[in-house]
């Protein structure tokens, strides 16, 4: 009898042994994959430079940066959480039955743009927060959306950041990459839904709406390949024998009488 179930809860796998009351909290920046763990894409890719324009923000918010970075990655989790939620098909309310705001404004707002683009495209749904690795390049990952628009085969990702980063190109691609390897059809084009964006009014069909966006990538496919796969060797170099790290805790204490 199999006594552990497995659930995911902000990004990370809770094994839960209910004969043992044990819980065993997996590391979020690796993927167990076919018996090996790999590192996961977003973990790779910070050895990507930052940037002036992070380096001149962090001199400019000094201490609080920890806090807005925790604060910006929960508003995104949130707004994830919804899309996937709509995209089951379950009914989201903003206020409760007291009239009481569920959500942030903010991250019910960031939501709602993504309900307009989605009736809009109405795109043909293949997967949603979908597993991806690639065992040429030993790395994994999880894709918010892939689908069909006008007959094309997307990978796409939301971003509720402020501004774009390069390594939003690359991780798009490397998605593209690894869904090309496990199934055999490569991808022909890779956008990030930006649902921050500063645009005020709808143009270029369903690749833009009032503050939101389809951004593709500058650089060719094979281009943003190049970059990750220099990438990963700093990667490689830098973390050399690093193992996952996984937190065990009892889900139950009573003090000793």
């Amino acid at each position: 009898m199999n006594n552990k179930l497995i659930k995911k809860i902000n990004d990370r796998l809770l094994e839960i042994d209910t004969e043992a009351k044990q819980i065993t909290l997996s590391d979020s920046r690796f993927y167990k994959i076919k018996e090996k763990y790999y590192p996961s894409i977003t973990h790779v890719l910070q050895c990507y430079p930052k940037g002036k324009h992070f380096e001149d923000w962090l001199k400019k918010v000094g201490y609080s940066a920890n806090y807005i970075v925790r604060k910006a990655s929960d508003e995104g989790t949130e707004v994830h959480t919804l899309i996937e939620k709509y995209l089951k098909g379950e009914e989201i309310y903003y206020l409760t039955e007291h009239m009481s705001p569920k959500y942030d404004s903010n991250v019910w707002q960031m939501f709602l743009k993504f309900v307009e683009w989605y009736d809009l495209v109405k795109p043909e749904i293949i997967a949603t927060e979908c597993i991806l690795y690639s065992d040429e390049l030993g790395v994994s990952g999880t894709v918010d959306l892939i689908c069909r628009i006008d007959g094309e085969l997307w990978i796409i990702d939301f971003k509720t950041s402020n501004y774009l980063s390069v390594t939003y190109d690359l991780q798009v691609a490397i998605y593209g990459k690894c869904y090309s390897e496990i199934f055999g059809e490569e991808p022909k084009r890779f956008g990030i839904l930006w649902l921050k964006s500063n645009k005020r009014r709808n143009r270029k069909g369903f690749m833009q709406g009032k503050g939101w966006e389809i951004v593709e990538s500058p650089r060719s496919f094979e281009e943003n390949i190049n970059i990750f796969k220099s990438v990963k060797t700093i990667f490689d170099i830098e973390n050399k024998g690093i193992e996952p790290d996984f937190v065990n805790f009892k889900t139950y204490v009573k003090k000793d009488s």
